[in-house]
C-alpha cells in the first residue's frame, strides 16, 4: 500500500547501516553518569532513565503496541490528551517548537483515497537508529526493547532526531515547570514517548492505551510480543499486521492492522 500524510508529504525515506558496538566514548560516558544526578526539581532527577528505569527490563520480554486503525477515528486524540497529562508535556499551537511524544497523523491511500487516521509515537525499534547515531550513549534500548533518552547524558546535539524516519523525538527548548517525577525533563535535552516506562515497571499499561479503553475504542493493545498467550501476540498471529517503512529493517515494537 502506497500512502503519504494528508497533506500531500512523503513520509521520509532514510535508510541506515547498523553500526557494530564497541568500546568508547558512549560506553565511558554512560558509566560515568551511573554515578551522577542532576536535580531538577524536588524528587525529579535527570538519571531516573539511566540506571533504574534499565535495571528492571526482562530480556526475555519485548513490549509491543498494536493499532487497530479501523477503530482509531479522525476526531479523538485521548491518546495524546493522555500522554501529555501523564508524562506533563503540553501542546501549546507551536508545533515547531512544542514537545510531541505523541500525534495524530492523518493518511490518504493515493490509490484508492481511503483516508486513516493513527497514532504515531517512538516505534522502539529493535534497531533504533537513534541509538546509533548517538555520540554519548544516551539514548539507548532496555533489554526488554522500550527506547528511552537518559537525559544526564545528553547533549542536545539532535543527531538522533535527524536520524529517526519517524519524527518521534523533540528538543526541550524552554525552561520547564510542574514536572513528573517519574518523567524527567530538561531544557536543552531529547525527549520521546517512553511507552510509560513507569506505568509498565509496576505492572501498568501506557496511559494512552488506558485511555483509548476508557471511551470505548480499543484500538491499542499493549503487551509482551514474545508471551504467546499474551492479547497482542495472539491478534498478530491471527490477522496481518505491518510496521510504519518496514523496508528500513527496524523492526519495530509498534504495529499497525488495517493500514
Amino acid at each position: 500500500m502506497s500512502c503519504s500524510l494528508k497533506n500531500g508529504s512523503e513520509l521520509p525515506a532514510l535508510k541506515f547501516n547498523k553500526k557494530p558496538t564497541e568500546m568508547g566514548r558512549r560506553e565511558f560516558m554512560r558509566s560515568g553518569a551511573a554515578l551522577a544526578t542532576i536535580t531538577l526539581a524536588p524528587g525529579v532527577t535527570l538519571m531516573a532513565f539511566g540506571g533504574k528505569a534499565e535495571a528492571n527490563a526482562n530480556p526475555a520480554t519485548r513490549w509491543g503496541l498494536l493499532v487497530d486503525t479501523n477503530k482509531c477515528t479522525p476526531d479523538c486524540d485521548a491518546c495524546v490528551t493522555a500522554c501529555s497529562t501523564e508524562n506533563g508535556w503540553k501542546d501549546t499551537g507551536h508545533p515547531e517548537t512544542d514537545a510531541q511524544w505523541i500525534r495524530k497523523v492523518d493518511l490518504v491511500d493515493l490509490a484508492t483515497g481511503r483516508e486513516t487516521s493513527l497514532p504515531v509515537m517512538c516505534q522502539h525499534c529493535e534497531n533504533p537508529p537513534c541509538v546509533d547515531v548517538c555520540p554519548t550513549g544516551a539514548s539507548f534500548k532496555r533489554a526488554d526493547g522500550i527506547v528511552l533518552v537518559d537525559k544526564h547524558i545528553c547533549i542536545g546535539c539532535r543527531y538522533c532526531m535527524m536520524a529517526c524516519p519517524y519524527k518521534a523525538r523533540s528538543f526541550v527548548h524552554e525552561p520547564l515547570t510542574g514536572q513528573k517525577s517519574y518523567a524527567p525533563r530538561g531544557i536543552g535535552t531529547v525527549e520521546s514517548c517512553t511507552l510509560c516506562v513507569h506505568r509498565v515497571d509496576s505492572g501498568r499499561i501506557p496511559a494512552c492505551v488506558e485511555a483509548c479503553d476508557a471511551i470505548g475504542h480499543r484500538a491499542l493493545i499493549f503487551g509482551d510480543m514474545n508471551d504467546p498467550e499474551s492479547d497482542i501476540a495472539k491478534r498478530l498471529l491471527a490477522y496481518p499486521s505491518l510496521a510504519l517503512r518496514d523496508d528500513l529493517g527496524l523492526n519495530p515494537g509498534v504495529r499497525y492492522t488495517s493500514l
